[in-house]
């Protein structure tokens, strides 16, 4: 398939892009480079520097491209920063993907994999969280995403659109060639991979009175090159199903003091730790189940130890001499 892949300067939609390729697609990459960076798109990948949120910019790009279909990353991520601006996001976030859909039906471009996340369910009822589980974003960013969705359903209803809506939970590992590079960062891997790197003092641990194991808050991280598969699977299935939701996660949940070990048995640097109270919204335990995608689209994380996933981190930082490639991005 010929595929366009918005966003994909970024950290999963350039690590997707790679995947797509090694694949025998051919992939076409949208990125206006606010966020992303040129150097992470794959050599193979043609590049098209174009904001999705001018009409006239993405309408050419789609209407020139002759695509078989669309996969979607290039957002704002930070659930945070959507707290204090959320009329960026909802422009953003969610008017950029009504533009883009509006091009892609426009020239009946009829697959669709959007980007999503395990923002859209909230403060969770139970763990693990299931895909029917309530949805009821605590933040900017998480309504933003699910805003997207509810439009691909109807684009769905009324157009015929086939579409996969991925909920991914914390994405992190990387390649030799390509990590996280946020600025500034926010993600715990990386965060504590520059206390140990030297490039900060220390690392915050907000919250050590949850009710868990260690007193730390449980996450569920998945490695990119896991959650690049699942986008592959997806959009070469979509020929089967017309819509489908699934979550992506590791299926089980490591704890803040079990990165910051895992960091230091990997680096074998010391990782200096400052206890900090809890930060308002923050849950206990967030846990994904993927038996559905596990079902739907014979998807099977395979990188999902924490050490493998620390150590492919790792990896990239330390190659990267502080971050001169790779990306994140719109969509990261």
């Amino acid at each position: 398939m010929r595929i366009l892949v918005t966003g994909g300067a970024g950290y999963i939609g350039s690590t997707t892009a790679a995947a797509l390729l090694a694949a025998g697609h051919e992939v076409v990459v949208a990125d206006d480079l606010s966020k992303g960076h040129r150097d992470a798109v794959p050599a193979d990948a043609r590049f098209v520097e174009a904001d999705i949120t001018v009409p006239d910019e993405i309408d050419e790009v789609v209407g020139d491209g002759e695509f078989d279909a669309c996969l979607h990353f290039a957002a704002l991520i930070e659930a945070g920063e959507s707290m204090r601006a959320p009329e960026r996001f909802f422009a953003v976030n969610t008017g950029g993907s009504a533009t883009l859909l509006e091009a892609l039906v426009r020239h009946g471009i009829d697959r669709f994999v959007l980007s999503s996340t395990a923002a859209v369910y909230g403060e969770p009822e139970r763990t693990p969280i299931v895909e029917d589980d309530p949805l009821s974003p605590t933040n900017a960013y998480g309504e933003s995403k699910l805003l997207i969705e509810r439009m691909l359903a109807w684009h769905h209803r009324i157009h015929g659109l086939r579409y996969a809506a991925l909920r991914y939970f914390n994405a992190a590992g990387g390649t030799a060639e390509r990590g996280e590079r946020h600025d500034p960062e926010t993600h715990l891997i990386p965060l504590v991979l520059q206390v140990a790197s030297g490039q900060r003092e220390k690392v915050s641990v907000f919250g050590t009175d949850y009710p868990t194991p260690d007193g730390s808050a449980v996450r569920d991280y998945v490695h990119v090159l896991d959650l690049a598969d699942a986008h592959v699977r997806a959009v070469e299935q979509l020929g089967d199903h017309g819509q489908l939701t699934c979550n992506l996660g590791n299926g089980r949940g490591f704890s803040v003091l079990e990165v910051i070990e895992s960091v230091r048995r990997v680096t074998g640097h010391p990782v200096p730790v400052e206890e900090a109270p809890r930060r308002e919204g923050d849950p206990a335990i967030l846990v994904a189940s993927s038996d559905r995608a596990r079902q739907l689209l014979g998807w099977q994380p395979v990188h999902n130890g924490l050490d493998r996933i620390v150590g492919d981190a790792w990896t990239f930082a330390s190659g990267s001499s502080g971050g001169d490639h790779g990306a994140g991005s719109p969509g990261s």
